[in-house]
């Protein structure tokens, strides 16, 4: 039953989404306006704690970051039963940045991914920050921690546990937001979800692990939190934007298969709740004057990785400097 088949005439006739991106209809009111309030008062402690941590090499590293997750979502990996899935990037964000740092990078890809892309509702949006954004760095950063100053296998290891276990947190926060909301029975959804997102997961830890790796094995002061708050040569940041560029390449050639939710949505009989998003920008991914073609998709991820980047540098800084002259008359 979770594999089976499903009917494309569906599909095609509902909505544009992926992963853990929940659209707009699969929530009722009173959970997503619960979600926007937990949400909103996490990021509030997250702007706190960012004021007084953000360091000079960090602000740029956030903008690379963001960039890079947001070009890692694009691409949908296939896993079994004709289903596919992609990066979320909670627990690496976190483990780069730190958990708070972390958390407005993946608000702002996931708020970026909602208001430009279409992809995830607007009156859901809280969850989806909270889902993928705020609780994937929680859980990826909180077991991440317990191995600091041990060796690079420990904490590799570990990493790609965090990563595995940050996908099921966020699928189990969304079966749970689904039956609370009246869409699908709890037993019947959560099974579903954890054992779709148990295969996805994988590929969300290989891919934190091959990140972690690259940048342990060629930047590794990154990650110490003195670099963070030095002064030195962002030569790495050319060479994080040229990664992200080439994720971006490979975006065409992503996986169709539907996603996670999406498949679960469709054998669950739900997927016809979905409700598309009041206007279209780049829906899809796409640039509207080019068409649905490849060079398209690839255009529309640039833009996208540009402006999310430019956010997220942009709320560093902005954080930075109002926690400057605090510390200054502290």
């Amino acid at each position: 039953m979770l594999f089976s088949p499903i009917n494309p005439n569906v599909l095609g006739a509902v909505i544009e989404y992926s992963a853990l991106h929940i659209p707009d209809g699969f929530l009722s009111l009173t959970v997503s306006i619960f979600f926007w309030v937990a949400t909103i008062a996490i990021l509030t402690v997250a702007v706190r704690k960012t004021q007084g941590e953000l360091g000079e090499r960090q602000i740029p590293l956030m903008g690379v970051m963001a960039a890079f997750i947001f070009a890692g979502q694009m691409i949908n990996f296939p896993v079994a039963g004709g289903t596919s899935g992609h990066l979320l990037g909670g627990a690496l964000a976190a483990i780069v940045l730190g958990p708070w740092a972390g958390m407005l990078v993946m608000t702002s890809v996931v708020g970026l991914q909602a208001l430009l892309f279409q992809d995830g509702g607007l009156v859901v949006m809280g969850a989806n920050i909270f889902n993928m954004g705020l609780l994937t760095a929680l859980i990826g950063f909180g077991l991440y921690r317990t191995v600091a100053g041990q060796s690079r296998g420990v904490r590799l290891t570990v990493a790609g546990v965090a990563a595995w276990l940050s996908v099921m947190g966020a699928a189990l926060a969304t079966a749970l937001q689904l039956w609370l909301s009246g869409t699908s029975p709890l037993a019947i959804v959560m099974p579903a979800m954890l054992g779709v997102h148990a295969l996805i997961g994988i590929g969300e830890a290989l891919i934190t692990v091959g990140a972690l790796a690259f940048i342990t094995q060629t930047r590794p002061n990154l990650l110490t939190a003195e670099a963070v708050q030095a002064r030195g040569s962002l030569g790495w940041v050319a060479v994080g934007l040229a990664i992200t560029l080439i994720v971006v390449l490979l975006s065409p050639y992503a996986s169709t298969n539907p996603d996670g939710l999406e498949r679960i949505a469709a054998n669950l009989n739900f997927i016809e709740l979905g409700v598309n998003a009041p206007y279209k920008i780049l829906s899809d991914y796409t640039i509207p004057l080019l068409g649905n073609t490849n060079f398209s998709t690839v255009v529309a991820g640039v833009v996208g990785a540009l402006i999310v980047a430019a956010i997220s540098v942009g709320v560093g800084r902005m954080l930075r400097s109002r926690a400057i002259p605090a510390s200054e008359t502290g």
